[in-house]
């Protein structure tokens, strides 16, 4: 029944998705404020379309929180929806094959900003309930979170779950933002990495200089930077912050193994990536460096003179972002402040620095063993064919830790994009049967959690 509704409104689905991808929803740029906010109207009113009792837009002091619900029967499991409809900046533009936000399939695949990251996984949820709405099957009550800054921080998603805990109380939390290992080996996130977020600024003389004039004499904010940079790391790929490894939560070895059993190839890992070798923490794994290791990243840096041509200048100011992905047992703002700490200690007295925290979360490892888990893997197994593979994922979400928190729940991470699907960079893509199954996986969750 369902797999006829959804062949049948099929074009349809894909129709609406892409005029959601159509806008530009970049939340950390204040030029698409207006952007923002029609995505988040149009999904409200997809919403009510699909047969929500109500929806609404809860404004907060940067972008808006779609919140909608669906109350069949309040002795009924309630399962609240959690997604987002804010998408990463699209540069480098002129690497992109085809505009970002002019939708395109090309071999089964749907390329636009957003597309996987979260935009077309958020509007499987939509679809689903949508489905279930018309078919009369829904089984649960549904209540729906997409928020607008998960992009930047989810700065005021805090505020307003704390100050809502009636409005959002419910069972478990769902949410499809994370990859599943492929089609033929469905898998469920059950651990997320945690995430500090910095920019550094480092100065040298009060305006840029003439090379010639003053290089070598005077030093270069770029090369103190690159400097620093380079000495957050060892030979052995371990961060270099004292004290940054102190709470590390470390696996015993055989849930290391447990880990490394998930269908992994290197050799077509660096093919795909076009490298010739991996590099990481030494004594570790592929699979554990991005799931279960804590990193350091640069990604961002900047300054001087960046044009066209030639500008002999010895810039007055050096910048770089840098990521830190914390794993259970960090806690974001005690890592910035050893970050801080080391950084401004290992400046030299010719440069001045200041760092500046950005945004952070904590890690968070989902339970295995719940009855919510055991209806995923249950769906997904009538789907897919085969049970699913536990993964802990290298992507933070932090606001999965802030629900345990605040309300108590756990969280289901059913994701169905690929680590392949290029999110954050050009050429994003998801699989449009990764949509469509997915469509389908979730109503099968539904119909298996309601009948714990």
């Amino acid at each position: 029944m369902i797999k006829n509704y959804i062949e049948s409104n099929q074009q349809r689905f894909l129709d609406e998705l892409f005029d959601l991808l159509r806008i530009p929803s970049v939340s950390a740029d204040s030029r698409h404020k207006a952007d923002v906010r029609k995505a988040a109207e149009y999904l409200k009113n997809k919403l009510i379309e699909a047969g929500v009792d109500k929806a609404e837009l809860h404004e907060t002091p940067g972008h808006p929180i779609v919140y909608a619900e669906k109350i069949v029967n309040p002795s009924l499991p309630t399962i609240l929806v959690y997604g987002h409809y804010d998408v990463q900046p699209p540069d480098p533009l002129n690497l992109w094959e085809s505009p970002p936000f002019e939708p395109v399939i090309k071999d089964g695949k749907i390329y636009a900003r957003g597309s996987c990251d979260d935009k077309g996984q958020v509007y499987m949820h939509v679809k689903a309930f949508e489905a279930m709405m018309k078919l009369k099957t829904l089984t649960c009550n549904v209540k729906f979170m997409i928020e607008g800054e998960e992009e930047v921080g989810s700065e005021n998603l805090e505020n307003f779950v704390k100050a809502n805990k009636e409005k959002l109380k419910s069972d478990i939390i769902l949410i499809s933002d994370t990859a599943l290992i492929s089609l033929e080996h469905p898998s469920i996130t059950a651990g997320l990495r945690g995430l500090s977020y910095v920019e550094v600024e480092v100065t040298g003389p009060n305006r840029d200089l003439h090379s010639g004039v003053y290089g070598g004499a005077v030093a270069n904010p770029i090369n103190v930077l690159s400097k620093m940079i380079a000495s957050l790391h060892d030979e052995n790929g371990r961060v270099t912050i004292p004290g940054f490894y102190d709470k590390v939560a470390e696996l015993s070895q055989a849930e290391r193994d447990a880990i490394n059993k998930a269908p992994f190839n290197l050799d077509n890992y660096k093919k795909e990536l076009g490298i010739v070798e991996v590099q990481g923490e030494k004594g570790y794994t592929t699979l554990e460096r991005t799931g279960i290791r804590p990193t350091l990243d640069v990604n961002g840096i900047w300054g001087g003179y960046t044009g066209e041509g030639a500008k002999t200048v010895l810039p007055s100011k050096a910048y770089a972002k840098i990521s830190m992905r914390l794993v259970p047992n960090q806690n974001n703002q005690e890592i910035t402040q050893l970050f801080t700490r080391h950084f401004l200690s290992i400046a030299p007295k010719s440069v001045q620095v200041k760092v500046t925290a950005l945004h952070g979360g904590e890690a968070a490892v989902t339970p295995t063993d719940s009855d919510a888990f055991r209806a995923a893997s249950a769906a997904f197994k009538e789907v897919f064919g085969k049970a699913p593979i536990p993964t802990r994922d290298g992507g933070s979400i932090p606001i999965v830790a802030l629900f345990k928190k605040e309300l108590g729940l756990d969280t289901v991470l059913m994701g169905f994009g690929f680590d392949s699907d290029a999110i954050h960079s050009p050429n994003e893509h998801y699989g449009v049967k990764n949509f469509l199954m997915g469509i389908e996986t979730i109503v099968s969750f539904y119909k298996h959690y309601s009948k714990n």
